[in-house]
């Protein structure tokens, strides 16, 4: 099989689908890899250590997307490279449908068939793709938090850590699960003031347990985020529906009662986001004023640290590229459950469940789109 690896495009990505020991294996294993040129750059990879590894540095994007059996990306494909997709082809990386309509229709109308790193499973229930980069962007967070709290950048001019004779900063997380807790880590290592909300009462018992009383952990309602909202330095918005989109905890309404200076920090943003009043920002202008309150809801947070994740993400996406190179797409679905359950887009059939509810269009099984045979 043939793999290909182009430069991401997306604006302030520097992340790198493959890394080169990846490459390694996918060549021992038989297959071919063409990378584009200067595709790992940003992650501090050269291409001569792809070359050493075994691939074959394409000069154009074009060339990637014209031969490759299989492309795998970090982040969605955007519209030119959306043109260039095909049937047959398959397309592993980020997707985040859900809030992207036209990223749907687009990859229908291809016919490609494209599998999203976000809803591959993992056999302890968790989502063993979005894991590292949950934990990246949790823990990058309360960093953004307390750099645009301070008084030049918007903020409220506030400290996050402990002076001997000032209070700590209030950080509010929306979220106990993977952000929400890296999060909460990270700011209570800074010397916040932590509380967490989370949907339900075992979570809350877990964090409170996890973090022996040190963090605040509560149950959500509509009054209680309102409540901590209002008296929030900094609001981290760590909630998620795998494969569909954020709901919105934070209204506009408790936006403008919140205070002067005070931070929004909206993780979830790829779907859709928990505040009405985010919109997607990049790292170049990475964030914004409303109603007195800044506002950063980066998509791809873990871009900024791109040698961090790219060896991260790689590491995690291996086993699931190898099964794809080494089987073939219909076998290595029909044999496991759990990367069968990441396929978002199969020849011009949505087969998310969320996604389809998300954007009110038809839904497709995976196990008939593909046409498994019968267990």
């Amino acid at each position: 099989m043939l793999i290909g690896v182009p430069k991401e495009i997306k604006a302030d990505e520097y992340r790198v689908a493959i890394t080169p020991p990846v490459v390694s294996e996918l060549v021992a294993s038989g297959h071919k890899v063409a990378v584009e040129t200067y595709a790992g750059q940003g992650s501090g990879i050269q291409d001569p250590e792809y070359e050493a590894a075994g691939a074959r540095i394409a000069a154009t994007a074009e060339e990637i997307f014209e031969t490759a059996e299989l492309i795998v990306k970090v982040k969605e494909p955007l519209a030119p490279e959306r043109k260039r997709l095909r049937r047959g082809q398959v397309l592993f990386t980020y997707l985040h449908l859900a809030a992207d309509p036209e990223q749907t229709r687009g990859l229908m109308e291809s016919g490609v068939t494209a599998i999203a790193y976000e809803s591959v499973t993992g056999a302890d229930g968790r989502l063993p793709l979005l894991l590292p980069m949950s934990r990246i962007a949790g823990f990058m967070a309360p960093q953004v938090a307390a750099h645009l709290l301070e008084r030049p950048y918007g903020g409220r001019g506030v400290l996050v850590g402990i002076p001997a004779d000032a209070p700590s900063a209030r950080v509010v997380i929306l979220g106990g699960g993977t952000v929400g807790q890296s999060a909460a880590r990270m700011a209570l290592g800074m010397g916040a003031e932590v509380t967490v909300v989370a949907r339900r009462a075992k979570t809350v018992e877990l964090l409170s347990h996890s973090f022996s009383g040190r963090v605040r952990a509560v149950q959500s309602s509509p009054e209680v985020i309102e409540e901590l909202c209002l008296s929030a330095d900094a609001v981290i918005g760590a909630v998620g529906v795998p494969g569909g989109i954020a709901p919105k905890l934070v209204s506009e309404r408790i936006v403008k009662e919140m205070m002067e200076g005070a931070v929004i920090v909206d993780v979830c943003i790829d779907q859709g986001g928990c505040a009405e009043t985010s919109r997607p920002t990049s790292h170049s202008q990475p964030s914004y004023m409303t109603h007195g309150v800044v506002h950063y809801c980066v998509p791809n947070m873990p871009g900024a640290v791109p040698r961090t994740s790219t060896f991260a993400l790689s590491n995690a996406t291996r086993p699931f590229i190898l099964a794809l190179a080494n089987k073939g797409l219909h076998r290595a679905l029909e044999e496991d459950v759990h990367l069968r359950n990441g396929l978002a887009v199969h020849d011009g059939k949505l087969t998310c469940r969320p996604v389809a509810n998300a954007l009110s269009l038809p839904y497709t099984p995976a196990e008939e789109a593909i046409a498994l045979k019968p267990a």
